[in-house]
């Protein structure tokens, strides 16, 4: 094989729609990396929510959007195939900034090397943006203690499950919202959560009294919507929200109304939104916080894979469908 395919990025998204229309497929010749570069096969790809404002034309963003012509971008994990860097050998596996492509050169900056039994799907599951994410939020601003309950939106996604797990190793009660039973049960049963709510059930308010019995003290928002408000309202003194996502609004012409503010002033609670970009010189601390807890086998995880480039953009689509069964994935 001589060749190999990327997908760049011809159209912004109209509507905050996802569609082939937006991407086209290139097929190039492999190249070679010339001296102090390294050419990595990329073997596993993430697709990530916050994709969809990447690829949108918004200037004041925490992150440049991808310009129009440019490889779509993303993480992934790749094997090193041809090296003319003294720090990467032929065989290594590294954690990067890969784009939606097969092939790619890279000087290194950015790259990490996998440790030995740390897979392709763990990396990009537990030690990539979800693991790095759920971590700078909880404990920079959800500052969370013992004894506390925390609810997290999205939470069987990449981030909430992390966020939940690290909450509950901690000694907090933890409440999940998702968007099935299947998922409600996955998070209670299997990564210990105390309990969930299907946001799409009946009498959000009254269970989320009946599973909250000393109200909230952190809120961890990844998806916005109607139960916003309700977790606002149940939230004590104090409390901090920490606003990772808002994925329910990433497709809507307008976005949801807010919460009411006068809680947030009788209660003094601290409201904060932050985004990775602010915080990768800080990445060795983050992963010297999140690594013990995955050592000890507190970190359960599940990836949702789809096979093939081809197949990303219905990946993508499946996170905002909420389709996925885990961390969206392509294996390449």
């Amino acid at each position: 094989m001589t060749t190999y395919q990327s997908m760049v990025l011809v159209n912004r998204p109209r509507n905050g729609e996802i569609g082939d229309y937006l991407f086209e497929t290139k097929e190039q010749e492999i190249p070679s990396p010339a001296e102090g570069q390294l050419l990595i096969k990329q073997t596993h790809m993430s697709l990530d929510p916050a994709m969809l404002g990447w690829m949108s034309e918004d200037r004041g963003s925490y992150i440049p959007p991808v310009e129009i012509g440019e490889v779509m971008r993303s993480s992934g994990v790749g094997e090193v195939v041809e090296s003319n860097h003294p720090d990467f050998a032929v065989g290594d596996k590294v954690l990067g900034m890969t784009g939606w492509q097969e092939y790619l050169v890279s000087d290194g900056q950015g790259f990490n090397k996998l440790q030995p039994g740390v897979s392709a799907e763990m990396a990009l599951c537990v030690f990539g943006l979800p693991g790095l994410t759920a971590t700078t939020g909880l404990y920079q601003f959800g500052k969370p203690k013992a004894g506390e309950t925390l609810i997290v939106t999205g939470a069987a996604g990449s981030v909430g499950t992390i966020v939940g797990q690290l909450a509950k190793a901690d000694g907090l009660r933890v409440i999940g919202v998702v968007g099935s039973n299947e998922k409600a049960d996955w998070i209670v049963n299997e990564l210990g959560f105390d309990g969930a709510i299907n946001y799409k059930s009946e009498d959000l308010a009254g269970q989320l009294t009946a599973l909250t019995p000393n109200r909230i003290d952190v809120f961890f928002e990844n998806t916005g919507g109607p139960i916003q408000q309700l977790i606002v309202d149940r939230m004590n003194a104090h409390g901090r929200i920490v606003v990772c996502g808002m994925i329910a609004d990433y497709q809507s012409a307008t976005p949801s109304p807010g919460p009411n503010w006068i809680p947030l002033i009788k209660k003094r609670i601290t409201i904060q939104g932050f985004a990775m970009p602010d915080h990768w010189g800080e990445i060795p601390q983050i992963l010297a916080k999140l690594t013990p807890y995955v050592q000890q086998g507190k970190i359960k995880y599940r990836a949702h894979t789809v096979k093939g480039l081809n197949n990303a953009v219905k990946g993508l689509n499946m996170l905002f469908s909420g389709e996925n069964r885990g961390k969206m994935v392509v294996e390449l």
